[in-house]
């Protein structure tokens, strides 16, 4: 295999390669921004740039080639690159007031309730967990029943709980600043669903630490699976929750 004459001034000087290039550093850009700044930016917009820039290649392949020099005083190229700068930083909303306990259990608690419905009977959820009132999982066996009452005080009771191991995986900053009781709410909510570990870890939880509150809030709208599969109904909660999250942000 030999490469072609004039290799070296074709790499240099191709607009084709250069797209390329650029197309291939927006499927490491997400990595390398989170590991230099610990700010997690969104997957999804670097796909749709990197996906126009691959079609930009194609195009490219008609385009006279320039040098360089050309290339990098080219308008379309100087937005271009601004483009992507600007989509690593993510936006960053007013800061929030702190809440406390009963400011988010006045909201979360019928958050929850709402979409865990009550069950008095304990029963089989969706993958197979034994549950009973309002989505509790811990030492539930079969035949288990509980009265409405029992059921509302375990659940403000879990809630708590699920805060509080979530808020240990929370910065203080946002603890003090990024946390409205809405949207502490709608992270407990989450945490309550798929885990204080899942959503403590999640890319939610990391952009909120990192400052990226919208970021953050939309993010939770990316736990909409169970058993591999995306489940209407877990859509339209992690809708709600989104929605909640968001509130008093400024649009």
């Amino acid at each position: 295999m030999k490469l072609v004459k004039d290799a070296g001034r074709i790499a240099w000087r191709s607009y084709s390669l250069w797209v390329n290039r650029a197309a291939f550093a927006c499927m490491i850009a997400p990595e390398a921004i989170f590991w230099a700044t610990g700010i997690d930016t969104n997957p999804r917009l670097w796909f749709l740039i990197g996906a126009a820039l691959y079609v930009a290649v194609e195009i490219a392949r008609y385009i006279k080639q320039e040098t360089i020099s050309g290339i990098t005083r080219s308008p379309a190229m100087v937005a271009l690159m601004a483009f992507l700068m600007a989509a690593g930083v993510p936006e960053q909303p007013k800061p929030a007031q702190g809440t406390t306990e009963a400011a988010t259990l006045s909201v979360a608690v019928p958050l929850i309730a709402k979409w865990e419905g009550l069950r008095t009977t304990a029963y089989r959820d969706i993958v197979g967990v034994w549950t009973v009132c309002y989505g509790e999982t811990k030492g539930v066996r079969p035949g288990d029943s509980y009265t409405k009452a029992e059921c509302r005080a375990m659940l403000a009771r879990e809630v708590a709980e699920y805060r509080d191991g979530l808020h240990e995986h929370f910065t203080p900053e946002t603890k003090q600043h990024r946390l409205t009781p809405e949207r502490d709410a709608a992270y407990v909510s989450l945490a309550y669903n798929v885990g204080i570990g899942g959503a403590g870890r999640s890319t939610a939880t990391r952009r909120l630490n990192a400052g990226d509150i919208r970021g953050g809030c939309k993010a939770i709208g990316w736990w909409n699976k169970a058993g591999q599969r995306v489940v209407r109904g877990l859509v339209r909660r992690r809708a709600d929750e989104v929605t909640l999250c968001l509130k008093g942000l400024a649009t």
